[in-house]
């Protein structure tokens, strides 16, 4: 028996558990999905759930494939990203090994690095993969293209993998993506769900040579994508297109949430995508549960190790509007 696990990470989203709790109606700003999503006409047919998934998703992959410009043998899927997260370091990571986490970053990466077996360092030199989020969750700090590119140069160099982390980059800015880039140390890793707003159906998808993907495939469960989840994403590749109007949206919308916590004297992390990390002059947990009673749910980033921090969503201007008088009635 292990005994040495290490604990499960603290996450937002957790609306329709507070739901259940407080009987009421809540706006969560604690998860960070499109609040401008496509419309995809999807219409699920409830025979599909009489069969297994196609364990290949050759379908799928085809669709991602023609959407990317990438192989089916360079595409991995999974049950939400945190599932290839753990795909990836269970197929590249063992004892002994350390990977290079730079905090404050997606808490998951470290998990899945001790769940296998390894260390985790913030220093590049040794590591045997180099973590990256881009846009980083939760700053926000948005890497250009050249800066990503360097770092995968350097990492190469080393003999290492670049665990490239793009889940919010098709709601910041796309031109920064390094997808197109086929390069034997690069693992880069998508989220439909976040971009498309079902955080329900947990899809994720990533990119690698097709020696990598074959390894990370093997350590894969079998059949975790479900036939729901498949034909949602299949319709939504086909759309993909579409989420431009959702960026121009959100900008729109991001620069003047900015501006209301400016007018609150609030400092804030410059923001990229669809959240914004924001210093408050209290602990997060005082100000998480103030915003609570007024039917407002925010990301506590004391799992982050910022215990006077909180991250906010980018939401419609009349729910934003909403989260900046809850803010001003709720600080000191």
């Amino acid at each position: 028996m292990r005994d040495n696990l290490p604990e499960r990470m603290e996450h937002g989203g957790r609306v329709r558990w507070h739901r259940t709790r407080e009987q009421g109606r809540l706006l969560d700003f604690s998860a960070n999905v499109n609040p401008y999503p496509p419309e995809i006409p999807w219409n699920p047919d409830p025979s599909a759930l009489y069969d297994y998934p196609d364990d290949r998703y050759e379908a799928l992959k085809e669709e991602i494939g023609r959407a990317f410009g990438r192989g089916t043998d360079e595409i991995a899927v999974g049950n939400g990203s945190v599932e290839l997260i753990r795909a990836f370091c269970s197929a590249v990571l063992g004892r002994g090994d350390a990977a290079c986490i730079v905090p404050p970053t997606f808490a998951e990466y470290e998990m899945a690095v001790r769940l296998a077996g390894a260390r985790c360092t913030p220093k590049e030199a040794g590591a045997a993969v180099r973590f990256l989020c881009n846009p980083n969750n939760p700053t926000g700090r948005l890497c250009s293209r050249e800066e990503v590119l360097r770092l995968l140069s350097g990492t190469a160099a080393r003999g290492s993998y670049l665990f490239l982390d793009e889940a919010f980059i098709e709601l910041a800015d796309p031109r920064q993506s390094v997808v197109d880039v086929r390069h034997e140390n690069l693992f880069l890793l998508r989220s439909l769900t976040k971009s498309f707003a079902v955080p329900g159906i947990r899809f994720g998808y990533a990119f690698g040579t097709p020696e990598l993907i074959a390894r990370v495939e093997t350590v894969r469960l079998p059949w975790t994508v479900n036939t729901f989840a498949e034909a949602f994403a299949i319709e939504a590749f086909r759309h993909y297109d579409l989420l431009r109007a959702s960026r121009e949206r959100i900008a729109r919308e991001r620069e003047w949430l900015s501006a209301g916590l400016e007018s609150l004297c609030l400092t804030y992390e410059p923001p990229s995508a669809n959240y914004i990390l924001i210093e408050i002059p209290l602990p997060a947990e005082l100000l998480v549960e103030r915003l609570l009673s007024r039917g407002i749910l925010v990301r506590d980033c004391r799992s982050f190790g910022l215990p006077c921090h909180i991250r906010v969503a980018v939401r419609t201007r009349e729910e934003n509007r909403q989260l900046i008088e809850a803010l001003e009635a709720c600080l000191p």
